[in-house]
This record gives C-alpha cells, sequence and structure tokens, in this order.
C-alpha cells in the first residue's frame, strides 16, 4: 500500500496555553515544534497563527514567519495554512495566501460548532478557491457535514478546483458531525462516487482522534492527521508532552496496520504538490 501522510495540527485556533502549556502560540514556538513534529515523522503542517494573547489571527507576517522558519528547518514539508478558524474575520481569512503555501484548507460549507456557527457562505468559499487556484496552492477540503461533498463537486464542475483534490473529514466536534465509524463509511461511499479521484484523510476530534485514525488506516487513508489543534492529550490522566509526541503516536499507528510513514518528498507526491 501507498505510504501515510503523517499531517499535524500543531496550534489551531482554540486550545491555550491554560489548557496545555505546549501548544505553540509565538511564531518562533511553532518553528520550533513543527521542527520537532517534523523529525518525528510529520510531513505536512496544519498552519494557524495567533496574536500575543493567543487569540487567533490572520495577520500575515506570522503566517510567513512561520512559512520560512519552516521551510528553513525541515525540507520538503508540505506548508498549509489555515483559512478557517473561530475568532476570525471571514473577509481576512485569504489575506495570507499571496504567501503561496503549498497546500491550505478549505470549508465547503456551514455547520454549528458548539457556541457559534461556522460559516462558510457561498461566496467566501468560491473566493478562497479562487486565490487558490490563481496561487497555485492545493487545497485540502475540509468535510463538516455531508453535503459539504456535494459543495466540492460544485467547485471542480465549475473548474475552481481540479478533479483529484486532498479531502479530510472531520469528526467529532460537538453539534457537527459524529466520530461514528459507519458514518465514515458513509462519507467515503460519495467520497468515491462524487470525487473518486480524490485522497482523502479524516480528524477526530478531542478523546476521537486514535479511534477515527484507526477507522482511516483500516480503509486505506492516504494520510491520518494529529497535533495538539485536535487534541491535548494522550490519554485521560495526561496531556501531551508535545505535538512531536503526538506525531509518534501516530506513527505507531501507522505500523500497527502495516504500511509505513511517508517520507517528505513521498507525501509531496502522494498529494500531488510539485517539489
Amino acid at each position: 500500500m501507498n505510504p501515510v501522510v503523517v499531517a499535524v495540527a500543531i496550534t489551531g485556533s482554540v486550545p491555550r496555553k491554560k489548557d496545555n502549556p505546549a501548544v505553540p502560540i509565538s511564531p518562533s514556538e511553532q518553528i520550533e515544534s513543527t521542527q520537532q513534529a517534523f523529525e518525528a515523522g510529520a510531513t505536512l503542517a496544519h498552519i494557524h497563527v495567533r496574536n500575543d494573547d493567543e487569540t487567533p489571527s490572520s495577520d500575515p507576517e506570522r503566517f510567513a514567519l512561520v512559512q520560512e522558519g519552516i521551510r528553513k528547518h525541515c525540507p520538503w514539508m508540505i506548508v498549509q495554512f489555515s483559512t478557517g478558524g473561530r475568532g476570525r474575520d471571514p473577509s481576512a481569512r485569504g489575506s495570507s495566501l499571496y504567501l503561496r503555501p503549498d497546500m491550505a484548507s478549505l470549508s465547503t460549507g456551514s455547520v454549528n460548532f458548539p457556541t457559534i456557527v461556522y460559516e462558510n457562505s457561498a461566496a467566501l468559499v468560491e473566493t478562497l478557491a479562487t486565490g487558490m487556484k490563481e496561487g497555485g496552492i492545493r487545497p485540502e477540503i475540509e468535510i463538516f457535514d455531508l453535503s459539504h461533498l456535494h459543495g466540492a463537486r460544485r467547485l471542480i464542475e465549475a473548474g475552481l478546483i481540479d478533479p483529484r483534490p486532498h479531502v479530510q473529514f472531520v469528526m467529532g466536534v460537538k453539534n457537527a458531525m459524529p466520530a461514528d465509524e459507519h458514518v465514515l463509511d458513509i462519507l467515503l461511499g460519495e467520497l468515491r462516487r462524487l470525487i473518486p479521484k480524490a485522497t482523502w484523510t479524516a480528524a477526530g476530534i478531542g478523546r476521537h482522534q486514535a479511534e477515527v485514525m484507526g477507522w482511516a488506516l483500516a480503509r486505506g487513508a492516504d494520510a491520518v492527521r494529529t497535533g495538539l489543534e485536535d487534541n491535548i492529550r494522550v490519554d485521560k490522566t495526561r496531556l501531551a508532552a508535545s505535538n512531536a509526541e503526538l506525531v509518534t503516536i501516530a506513527g505507531e499507528a501507522v505500523a500497527r496496520h502495516g504500511r509505513r510513514v511517508a517520507t517528505a518528498v513521498e507525501a509531496r507526491s502522494v498529494l500531488g504538490i510539485a517539489r
């Protein structure tokens, strides 16, 4: 089977240092944490940036600093910017795409989150997709609901994304899509019907991280996702020491399923990203 890309979501927009002191906030902390995760086997870094007070930020200068550091210290690692996230002005969510990261996340519809509606209007989705296409940035389609797959298909039909996007099913967010193995099978069936050339992964949020990873690996996923954005704990009794520790655990899961972790160059090949 193909090697497995290990993606690490290092920071996100929600966890704070009070929740886990290992969450990297400043650009220098993010670069250091990503380098450690890279050395542990991660080959894709999903990037959010934060203000000094730990609130979510869309500051292009911060994105630029993190990208520069990763490219310097983590050769060939895939840099993926978030265009989502809670607490960000929608009009600014694509403001860093001019920096031309290798990838960027793209949510194709709105969904309920625990305390807010995560809004992704059709106009915003089209604007972000257009910016990615113009910049040669490969999208990772974030699926929070079955209808979002149909949204992705419409973008393909409109020529805004190519027929082989990378798709991520996000499972276990309260009020959104549950972490349910049967649901994953339904989603995969619809993915293969609508977007048969897509590569895919699934992300389990919080306590669901390990089980969703196992379901994905058992079904031949092209990638797995881990990191402190999604889960700050190793188990009920202990916080994760670092993103690198979570990457190591993901690598062990890959091996248990008879597969191996992709190198950075292999990861680019799997996801169709130029070197």
